[in-house]
C-alpha cells in the first residue's frame, strides 16, 4: 500500500494543505511565505526522501510562529497517518551531521509516544523572517502530533542558520532512516505488538 498522507487544517490563523509520501525520492513543492522556512522544508525533504506537498497561508503580519508551529502539527499528523500500523519499518533512525562549524546528532524512535528533548542553544537571530529559535517550536510540533520520541543535540555552533539547517538535515536522515523498510521485521517492531 503507498504510504502516503494528506492533512488540513483551518483555524483563524492558518490554512494548510499538506501531502507527504515516505516512499518519494524528495520532492518538495512547499509555499508558506517564510522564504527561510521553506528552504528548510525543502531540504528536509531532499535528506529524508519523502515527497512533500505544502501550502500555508498564515497570519505573517503577526509574525512567522502560528505558521510555522501549525505547519509542525500537520507535517507530524501526516507522518503519523503515513505510516499506518508500523509494520515492517526500522523504527530507529539517528544521524550525526557536520554543517561547517556545527556538528548535531538527532534521534528518533517511531515509538508511538510523543517526546521531545531538545539540547541546541539556537542564537534568537532573525533568518529573513524566520526568528530561528522556531525549529524548536517546529520539531517539537511535529514530534507531538506524529507520536514519536526525537532527540536533538548540537554539540557545538555559533552560526543560526548552520545550526538549524544542520538540525534540520539531521532530523531529516533519522526520518528517512526509521521510516524505511526493515526486510527482516515483517511485523510490528515491538514486543508488545503494536507501536
Amino acid at each position: 500500500m503507498p504510504r502516503t498522507a494528506s492533512i488540513r487544517r483551518e483555524t483563524s490563523e492558518t490554512r494548510i494543505e499538506l501531502t507527504v509520501n515516505l516512499d518519494g525520492t524528495g520532492r518538495a513543492e512547499v509555499n508558506t511565505g517564510i522564504g527561510f522556512f521553506d528552504h528548510m522544508l525543502t531540504l528536509l525533504a531532499k535528506h529524508s526522501l519523502i515527497d512533500l506537498n505544502l501550502k500555508a497561508e498564515g497570519d505573517l503580519h503577526v509574525d512567522s510562529h502560528h505558521t510555522v508551529e501549525d505547519v509542525g502539527i500537520c507535517l507530524g499528523k501526516a507522518l503519523l497517518q503515513a505510516l499506518g500500523d508500523k509494520a515492517g519499518i526500522r523504527r530507529y533512525g539517528s544521524a550525526t551531521l557536520p554543517m561547517d562549524e556545527v556538528l548535531v546528532t538527532s534521534a528518533v524512535d517511531l515509538s508511538g509516544r510523543p517526546f521531545c528533548v531538545w539540547q541546541a542553544v539556537v542564537p534568537s537571530e532573525m533568518l529573513g523572517a524566520f526568528n530561528a529559535p522556531l525549529a524548536e517550536e517546529f520539531w517539537r510540533a511535529v514530534a507531538t502530533h506524529g507520536a514519536f520520541n526525537l532527540h536533538v543535540l548540537c554539540y557545538q555552533g555559533q552560526n543560526a542558520h548552520h545550526i538549524v539547517e544542520g538540525i534540520f538535515k539531521a532530523t531529516a536522515r533519522a526520518l528517512r532512516q526509521a521510516s524505511e523498510p526493515d526486510p527482516r521485521m515483517p511485523g510490528i517492531p515491538s514486543t508488545k505488538g503494536v507501536l
